[in-house]
């Protein structure tokens, strides 16, 4: 990360909630398909994303901070559809985005207006860790003023902070190049890979975090590669706010009947918090402005966080797109439905326990 400040002085980790909760993409991967060496691969990915952002969250650390180290891993980790594992697209070249949303500004960093919210980027070809960037702009509203920005411009900014630019080559990965040939018809190598490990063939999907502080903030990031064979140019849900990524606080004075008898100038407003991202085909997500969709039904029609997320996921899966959402609360209710076969999904706790799942009837362990 390019800020160094320590974690603001709060509250005791051990008396307040936190929560992470990880996505590694939803697909058409199946238990069929797949060997148990693989299932332990992409579970073991999951926790170590986990486990990094758990790291901050237990001593005291930003959401912002939590999510930015879950996803900076699963970047760095072949198996999955960002960064160093990104697809390609059909000019077999990488196109990376990302973006980060916050429910309200991190007290680390109290100088951040409101409004900010946050910032999504798009067509990055040589930012090696798109969420760290992603964190840093967000941080920098006088160098970005603007929510959305892509190519040499976001890479020009990349610099200019200290982020780490790579050439292209950085993602190319043998593996990520087969299933981009497989998915234009052309023939494989001579020299292809044995024992293919990757169970989402072909994958639409992205990687995500989302986090609750100890101080009641949520943070979502997403991160991906796009899907396979997209074409040049191709913007999907990932930095389309409220389509592939969502973060909102409000408060509401309907504390429950005791207060609703006071006057209306002794009522306590209630905090309430909602964070998503979402993993799939994007497309559809942006049709149907998924993440904001979730936190809309929460926050006017009082769904519960499971009732609104499975309602959007349906939606998806109505209008024919696959995929699965992770969705937050900030009483730490955890969402995390899906209309396919598979997405690679965990959550960590205060007890620090990583649990992760992978395909659709997966219990979390």
């Amino acid at each position: 990360m390019t800020d160094k400040s320590s974690p603001p002085t709060a509250r005791s980790p051990e008396s307040a909630k936190y929560v992470l909760v990880c996505h590694g993409g939803a697909g058409t991967m199946s238990r069929a398909g797949s060997t148990p060496e693989q299932r332990a691969a992409y579970r073991a990915g999951v926790r170590a994303a986990l486990q990094a952002g758990y790291e901050i969250l237990s001593q005291g650390g930003e959401a912002m901070d939590a999510v930015t180290a879950a996803v900076s891993v699963m970047e760095n980790c072949p198996l999955f559809n960002s960064g160093k594992g990104a697809v390609f697209n059909v000019a077999g070249k990488n196109e990376l985005e990302a973006s980060i949303m916050l429910s309200k500004p991190p007290a680390s960093h109290p100088e951040i207006p409101s409004s900010r919210r946050g910032v999504g980027m798009t067509l990055l070809r040589h930012v090696r860790n798109p969420s760290k960037l992603a964190r840093a702009l967000y941080l920098a509203p006088d160098l970005l003023p603007h929510t959305f920005i892509s190519g040499a411009t976001a890479e020009s900014l990349a610099e200019s902070l200290g982020e780490e630019l790579v050439p292209e080559s950085y993602f190319f990965t043998k593996k990520r190049w087969l299933e981009h040939r497989r998915g234009l018809g052309l023939p494989d190598s001579d020299d292809e890979e044995k024992g293919f490990p990757l169970l989402d063939l072909l994958p639409t999907g992205t990687v995500g975090a989302v986090a609750l502080d100890i101080r009641g903030c949520i943070a979502a990031l997403t991160s991906t590669g796009g899907r396979t064979n997209k074409l040049v140019g191709r913007i999907g849900d990932t930095p389309h706010m409220g389509s592939g990524f969502w973060a909102e606080e409000w408060s509401t004075t309907t504390g429950g009947w005791l207060q609703n008898l006071l006057p209306k100038m002794w009522r306590l407003p209630v905090p309430h918090a909602v964070g998503v991202s979402g993993t799939g085909d994007g497309d559809y997500f942006i049709r149907c402005a998924t993440a904001v969709t979730i936190a809309s039904r929460v926050k006017h029609l009082g769904e519960p966080l499971q009732k609104a997320a499975e309602f959007a996921v349906e939606e998806l899966r109505h209008h024919g797109g696959i995929g699965g959402v992770i969705a937050l609360d900030n009483k730490g209710n955890v969402a995390m439905p899906l209309n396919c076969p598979g997405m690679y999904r965990g959550v960590i706790r205060e007890d620090g326990v990583p649990l992760t799942a992978i395909f659709d009837d997966d219990v979390l362990e």
